[in-house]
């Protein structure tokens, strides 16, 4: 049955009242203003929020650094629970669960950045004939620039080397149509496609399976940066037959800034060892990695691209994030609430900010996740001006240039009573 929304203020507390994932909010630690008030923060699209047990497990580690020194590594009778050496083993099962992939297709590893370079040392390999790769032509600057330093690092010019794909003249968003032609052109000579999940400017979620099958069928392999996309919407990255994803845990996955990454190798490839990679102490095999032998061994999962040992510190509050996401049953309950907040605020916005506000964001749901991209539209105050005074109202979102407020209600901690404040602040700015 179809909503029925209202623009009272009990509407809102009616659907809290009503929401099954209500509890959750009350599991993150929540941004106080200046004042001392809870903040509206709508801007776990760029940093989530801390569990609230995030320290306690952060002062666990603490804890058995001061106690055990270097025997905190291997299990003990003592302390027999997450050994440092295999702390991202611990991750991987849960974080697999979030993005449709088996357990040794998923490990927990480096910066994003850092992954998709990683992943390209294997996954592009130019030839004379096949040497182009294909992204979207607003892709965030640092997929940008690490795909044209891959080209570069090759022999080849980005000028030639480098395919993008753009909105036609007055959209915002991509057609799949469009992507779908610009693979089938560049089909004889790409060989690799490399997409966001998410769009971080618009917030289209793009077709994966679509681009995956298409990027195929003309030769070339396919990777996914799922920055905005892990913990935002529901991936079946194995079904899908990516050849390889990498993402951030800062956003979505709220597991603080700078938070160690995450990467995903398709299983076909996890056991081959003629593709070439960078190699590192940590992706040799585990049985024989002390005795120290100048042979590398990969070990025969996604396990095999580590290169070093892992950053327990900055791993402690994945495992708390990801705890959370397991108790809230996954991204299926987590979507469903998705749906409703964004039929809920869609309904506001057209109803109270008709003329004042453009949603640049697709309307239909299977481009959509959390993020709001809104644009203030001509004859009203610029948007830089009400961006800066949303976040002077206690609103927390974010600016993009040249003039996008974007804006995240997140299911796990995010009220429809986030979203009501939100657009009434909103409205007061602009009428």
């Amino acid at each position: 049955m179809t909503e029925v929304f209202d623009l009272t203020e009990a509407c809102a507390q009616r659907l809290d009242d009503q929401d099954p994932m209500a509890s959750f909010r009350h599991e993150f630690v929540l941004p106080i203003t200046p004042e001392g008030e809870t903040e509206t923060y709508l801007v776990g699209n760029s940093l989530g929020i801390p569990p609230a047990q995030t320290g306690a497990y952060l002062q666990a580690e603490f804890a058995k650094w001061g106690k055990m020194g270097v025997r905190g590594h291997e299990v003990t009778d003592q302390e027999p629970d997450y050994p440092w050496a295999s702390y991202q083993e611990s991750l991987a099962g849960p974080m697999a669960e979030l993005v449709g992939a088996k357990p040794e297709e998923v490990t927990v590893m480096n910066s994003l950045t850092t992954n998709l370079h990683l992943l390209m040392v294997s996954f592009y390999q130019p030839t004379a004939e096949r040497f182009k790769i294909l992204i979207e032509g607003h892709a965030f600057p640092s997929d940008h620039f690490a795909v044209e330093s891959q080209i570069r690092q090759r022999g080849f010019d980005p000028t030639g080397a480098l395919v993008t794909v753009d909105p036609r003249p007055g959209e915002d968003c991509l057609r799949e149509e469009d992507i779908a032609a610009a693979i089938e052109q560049h089909g004889d000579q790409l060989a690799l496609v490399l997409f966001p999940g998410v769009q971080y400017y618009t917030g289209q979620v793009f077709d994966m399976a679509s681009i995956a099958t298409q990027g195929h069928a003309v030769g070339a392999m396919v990777g996914f940066d799922l920055a905005h996309a892990v913990g935002n919407i529901e991936l079946e990255l194995h079904d899908w037959d990516a050849d390889f994803a990498a993402w951030c845990t800062y956003k979505y996955l709220n597991s603080g800034a700078g938070a160690t990454a995450g990467c995903f190798v398709h299983q076909r490839h996890i056991a081959r060892t003629d593709l070439p990679r960078f190699e590192g102490w940590w992706g040799t095999n585990k049985a024989t990695r002390f005795e120290m032998e100048n042979v590398f061994d990969p070990i025969p999962t996604v396990e095999g691209w580590q290169t070093s040992n892992p950053p327990v510190f900055a791993m402690a509050p994945i495992r708390s994030s990801l705890e959370v996401f397991t108790r809230a049953g996954g991204m299926g309950p987590l979507r469903e609430k998705t749906e409703k907040q964004i039929a809920y605020l869609d309904f506001l916005l057209a109803q109270e900010l008709p003329t004042e506000i453009q949603n640049i964001t697709p309307q239909d749901l299977a481009q959509r996740g959390c993020q709001f991209s809104l644009r203030v539209m001509p004859g009203h105050r610029p948007g830089r001006e009400v961006f800066e005074a949303l976040e002077a109202a206690g609103v927390a979102c974010d600016w993009r240039y040249p003039d996008v407020i974007r804006i995240a209600p997140v299911p796990l901690y995010n009220t429809f009573l986030d979203i009501y404040r939100f657009v009434q602040i909103l409205k007061e700015m602009l009428q």
